[in-house]
């Protein structure tokens, strides 16, 4: 295993403190009541650049000699990482260069400029933006941050279980995010010293299982779009991969509609905002919840910084899962008034109408017939049937329209 121990994650948490926010550990009734384990979440999206990443980031930075805090810093992060490097170099007065993606959002971009990095946009991918990185590094001299295969930053990570454990100190299981894997390791190590008996469980994006791969020795595709963005690493640490073998119990590969369904939880019941790979943990229950019955387990929200327009669309989807967002295509015959009578048919059902849709121009309808389809809000899945049921009771033929927001 890698040289880190408890000891170089306590020397971090004494270099963190005050300097960072010593985020709260709460019991959620709320998520307990909907996975069936006593939950409790340690609510890192409230560090000032919006996730856990400060914490490493920091300890890195604190730890470098004079003369590399002159030369000044470069790192490859396609998000959280890179606000945390810029934010606290900028802090600490360090220069920093952040190479990113090509197709990194200009949303995150912006935001790293704005705490005082220089953006170089390099590659398509994060393998070839640490090329550059290391380019960089070399030819003007500047000190290599790496998201996550650093004994500094995975001690700085690590932190998180001294607190967590500190404030609850009875669990059972803890369910961290792993992409890379700096995280799950230092918190594995600072875990296991103080609580051998407790469980480290990882949560990775399906698309992505990485660490997953490494740990079975299996070589399942790394690819594709996922909200869990933070996490979609396609290669694990050098680092990192020895304490996870050694100190992780198991890695769970999370379906994407399962990360959805975590982010509008912590959304809906703990009105607290999650990005895709902050949620994973919550993810990995509610795609397991036999594993996790009845355990206190401890979840890092690691992370906050969603795209609110990517949070307003998981937010609908799941109404529509829930059939509390339901879609009808109603038959009907082209006349005056048939229209409104549908219109006063579903007020006086309770359902409230949200988009319709009135076509005559299909081949396969009447020349005096029309489709209509027409998007309503209703109570619950019971409330969606009954409405469905009163319309055909009218003598129209109707049925769902499937949004296809239901899995995979």
């Amino acid at each position: 295993m890698a040289s880190i121990a408890l000891a170089d994650i306590e020397a971090a948490h004494r270099v963190l403190t005050g300097q960072i926010l010593r985020t709260p550990a709460l019991p959620s009734p709320q998520l307990s009541a909907l996975t069936g384990a006593e939950i409790f979440v340690k609510y890192e999206n409230l560090q000032a650049t919006g996730s856990f990443k400060d914490r490493g980031a920091l300890n890195k930075l604190a730890n470098l000699s004079a003369a590399e805090k002159q030369r000044g810093v470069v790192a490859m992060s396609a998000g959280n990482h890179a606000q945390a490097v810029a934010y606290h170099a900028t802090r600490l007065g360090m220069r920093s260069t952040i190479v990113m993606p090509e197709t990194t959002p200009f949303v995150k971009v912006a935001a790293t400029e704005a705490h005082g990095a220089r953006c170089v946009l390099e590659g398509e991918t994060l393998a070839e933006a640490e090329t550059r990185a290391l380019q960089i590094a070399d030819a003007e001299g500047l000190c290599m941050v790496h998201p996550y295969d650093d004994l500094k930053v995975i001690a700085g990570q690590g932190t998180i279980a001294l607190e967590f454990l500190a404030d609850i100190g009875d669990l059972d299981v803890l369910v961290v995010p792993v992409g890379g894997g700096g995280m799950i390791s230092g918190i594995a190590v600072a875990a296991k010293a103080l609580k051998p008996g407790i469980e480290i469980v990882g949560a990775q994006a399906a698309l992505y299982p990485s660490m997953r791969n490494a740990l079975r020795r299996e070589n399942l595709p790394c690819g594709g779009v996922t909200i869990a963005e933070g996490i979609a690493a396609k290669n694990c640490g050098r680092l990192t991969l020895p304490i996870v073998r050694e100190l992780v119990a198991e890695v769970l590969a999370v379906k994407e509609v399962y990360l959805e369904r975590a982010v509008n939880a912590f959304l809906t019941l703990q009105k607290t905002m999650a990005e895709g790979a902050g949620a994973a943990g919550l993810a990995a229950i509610l795609s397991e919840p036999k594993r996790f019955s009845g355990k206190r387990v401890g979840l890092v929200l690691s992370g906050g910084n969603i795209d609110p327009r990517v949070a307003a669309s998981i937010m609908v989807r799941e109404l529509e899962r829930e059939d509390r967002i339901v879609s009808y295509r109603i038959s009907i015959q082209d006349r005056p008034g048939t229209l409104g009578a549908i219109a006063t048919l579903l007020g006086s059902l309770g359902a409230n109408i949200l988009e319709v849709d009135h076509r005559r121009l299909f081949l396969d309808m009447p020349a005096k017939g029309a489709r209509l389809d027409v998007t309503v809000e209703t109570r619950d899945r019971a409330h969606a049937e009954a409405i469905e049921q009163a319309i055909k009771a009218e003598g129209f033929a109707v049925h769902r329209i499937d949004t296809g927001a239901g899995g995979f």
